[in-house]
């Protein structure tokens, strides 16, 4: 039955193929020594199910960078090193570097599209404030893999940003919107000029899974309560700042489609457009702006 299904779906048996051939690959390489793991990663790699020991043979790598490289490079792309190769050309400069905007560039684009870019404050005296959510293991759901790689790489990056980044992990939903609610009302953000939230875990079509999350007993943090709790009305110290939240979760549960139509919807409240609100030094705002949200998926019927 299984191989007939496959037949009909070629890409899902290349697939599998693949993974196979990476197992085994993976699997040579350890067993021959050619990779140098801590008999721990050693032990555990033999032990882990075939499915999770490309997982596994990964998060031993990433506490290992150099090793890393070293199979990457000569094991399996056969490329040996030239350190000592006087002849060698000078490498090239490296294309990972993040490279800031040069200030008198910066101050002319400041000048010109003054309009169009949010203010960017000095670096002597702003205080920027970036949050790390990620949940890695679960009481019902599958762990997932390589999330130290992906908390470390966040980090290093806001921290190159000029953010000051707080890392938390292994919060149910109640527990995410607590540490949510406490970092939007820092005081640090009234002398920040953006923000940055990473959330990652596993998720729904609305929202982001929480450590004790099951289909009988959801624990979803839904999505509009993270607007909420950063909205205008919300979070004085970031208003009119840019607000960045990048979500690395599954979005399973829906198509990838919607439907659109031409003419705009309706304005559900016009109960403020008559009144004058500048005689109370009160104005009239977007509850939910300068939000930019990136998301890892779209929304999908299937979690992959």
């Amino acid at each position: 039955m299984a191989e007939s299904n496959h037949r009909k779906n070629p890409l899902k048996m290349v697939e599998i193929v693949g993974k196979n051939l990476l197992t085994s690959v993976l699997e040579n390489l350890v067993q021959n020594d050619v990779v140098k793991f801590e008999e721990e990663d050693k032990e555990k790699f033999n032990n882990a199910e075939w499915r999770d020991k490309r997982w596994v043979f990964v998060d031993a790598l990433q506490r290992n960078p150099a090793m890393a490289g070293h199979v990457l490079t000569e094991k399996i792309l056969n490329v040996k090193s030239k350190s000592h190769d006087v002849n060698a050309a000078e490498p090239a400069e490296s294309t990972d570097v993040l490279k800031l905007c040069p200030r008198e560039e910066f101050l002319r684009l400041s000048t010109e599209m003054a309009d169009e870019i949010y203010p960017i404050k000095e670096r002597n005296n702003r205080t920027r404030q970036a949050l790390i959510i990620c949940n890695t293991k679960f009481e019902h759901l599958a762990l997932r893999y390589g999330a130290d790689f992906d908390i470390s790489g966040m980090k290093g990056l806001l921290e190159d940003l000029g953010y000051a980044v707080s890392v938390e992990e292994k919060l149910t939903a109640r527990d995410m919107e607590s540490v949510l609610r406490a970092f939007a009302d820092r005081q640090e953000h009234s002398s920040s000029d953006s923000t940055f939230l990473v959330l990652m875990s596993h998720g729904t079509p609305d929202g982001i899974c929480g450590t004790m999350h099951s289909d009988k007993t959801p624990d979803v943090l839904p999505y509009e309560t993270i607007y909420q709790i950063f909205n205008s009305c919300n979070c004085r110290g970031l208003r009119d700042k840019p607000k960045v939240i990048i979500i690395q979760a599954c979005r399973g549960g829906s198509p990838g489609g919607v439907w659109v139509r031409d003419s705009p919807a309706a304005l559900e409240d016009n109960s403020f457009q008559s009144q004058k609100l500048d005689e109370d030094a009160i104005s009239l705002r977007h509850k939910e702006k300068d939000f930019i949200i990136f998301f890892s998926s779209t929304p999908s019927p299937t979690i992959i």
